[in-house]
């Protein structure tokens, strides 16, 4: 029987491409940092310097092999939107303004879009 990936149960996301967020648990916590990347259909994001991994690459061609440093993949839970104004990790509500939702810091009140 071959090994399979279990599906994962999609929840939104609450982040998006190019947001400043707080990692809130790991080895990079506290760190701030944005998004690389999200990957919905597993539910993680990818954070700029966040999460390094080495991983071993061979040879191929006329490319050098060896040891690559990378970001690799953190569930997007372990992540916090942060908050310009009051500069630190918040949750976010959803206030609609002139007919467009936007994103709100529950803190302070601040919009984040």
């Amino acid at each position: 029987m071959r090994n399979r990936k279990q599906p994962v149960e999609k929840h939104p996301i609450h982040v998006k491409s190019g947001d400043k967020v707080v990692v809130t648990s790991g080895k990079d916590k506290g760190k701030v940092s944005s998004v690389k990347k999200v990957i919905t259909s597993e539910n993680k994001v990818i954070i700029e310097g966040a999460n390094i991994v080495t991983k071993a690459k061979k040879a191929q061609g006329g490319e050098q092999g060896g040891l690559i440093k990378m970001e690799a993949p953190m569930d997007s839970s372990k992540v916090m939107l942060y908050c310009p104004a009051c500069e630190k990790a918040t949750r976010i509500k959803y206030d609609v303004v002139d007919k467009k939702k936007v994103r709100v810091c529950k803190k302070c009140g601040e919009k984040l879009d």
